[in-house]
């Protein structure tokens, strides 16, 4: 499918591995110039040699987005070859371990400073640009916990909800520009250190060796979904680059959630 990226100019934030790293490449792949960022140059600059070799344009920018003097850098570099037509909020943290009794005001406050705010500070810098050129693209990752919190991780389900009244927020401020806003709303992502945390788990509970044994059991336990297994970064990365795309343009101020129909339960 053309979905017409050629000529635009894409930053995705936490791009040096992960989902981000494949939203990066997809883009890419659609025609789009991508800027990589990340907080690690190597690891960055190999994301962008890798889209280079298979025939895509990209550029590095490294920066801190989680303070202003970070997202000044990242922005600075990344306007150096051009403007951003199009923002992916995809940086982000979570903690598989955090609960309502041992998790810090400290550790709430840098949590929504990571995953909101950090979006808020791109958002500022680029998107007037996109305002006053009559088009652009700004797509929050964000979670399903936004809309099905547990009773873990409350701090960052907090976040994902705040992520995703922002999208919606920043619509209605852009209203008649040409310039959308939407986030996606993930479920269970299988990278390699969850795909390592979960099968420890699942041999911990005599849920089997191997991971094809254990993903089911993953799934039924902790994110019961009608799909039944958890989703792979191609399952979002598809999507925010199609939300990316002009046939996207009635696509606005919306959270969409791809979870394999996770249930709460």
């Amino acid at each position: 499918m053309n979905l017409q990226l050629e000529g635009k100019r894409a930053l995705v934030t936490g791009s040096s591995s992960g989902l981000g790293k494949e939203i990066a490449e997809l883009l890419a792949a659609e025609g789009a110039s991508v800027v990589v960022h990340g907080r690690d140059e190597g690891r960055a600059e190999a994301v962008a040699k890798g889209i280079r070799e298979a025939g895509g344009s990209a550029s590095v920018t490294i920066g801190d987005l989680g303070t202003d003097v970070g997202a000044d850098e990242a922005v600075a570099a990344a306007l150096a070859a051009g403007p951003v037509d199009i923002l992916v909020n995809n940086a982000g943290v979570y903690d598989p371990a955090a609960d309502w009794w041992g998790t810090s005001s400290e550790q709430w406050a840098d949590i929504h400073n990571i995953n909101v705010i950090s979006a808020v500070r791109m958002i500022r810098r680029l998107v007037p640009g996109m305002r006053e050129r009559g088009w652009g693209r700004v797509i929050q990752i964000s979670s399903v916990t936004g809309r099905l919190p547990q009773a873990s991780q409350p701090h960052y389900a907090a976040s994902n909800a705040a992520r995703d009244n922002l999208a919606a927020s920043l619509a209605r401020e852009l209203a008649h520009t040409g310039v959308t806003s939407n986030a996606v709303a993930a479920g269970g992502i299988l990278v390699p250190a969850t795909e390592e945390m979960l099968t420890a788990l699942g041999r911990e509970k005599g849920w089997g060796d191997t991971w094809e044994e254990i993903e089911p059991h993953a799934v039924g336990n902790l994110a019961p979904n009608d799909t039944g297994r958890i989703g792979r970064v191609g399952d979002y990365a598809r999507l925010v680059t199609y939300l990316a795309g002009p046939g996207a343009g009635y696509i606005n101020g919306t959270t969409l959630r791809v979870d394999g129909g996770w249930r709460d339960v």
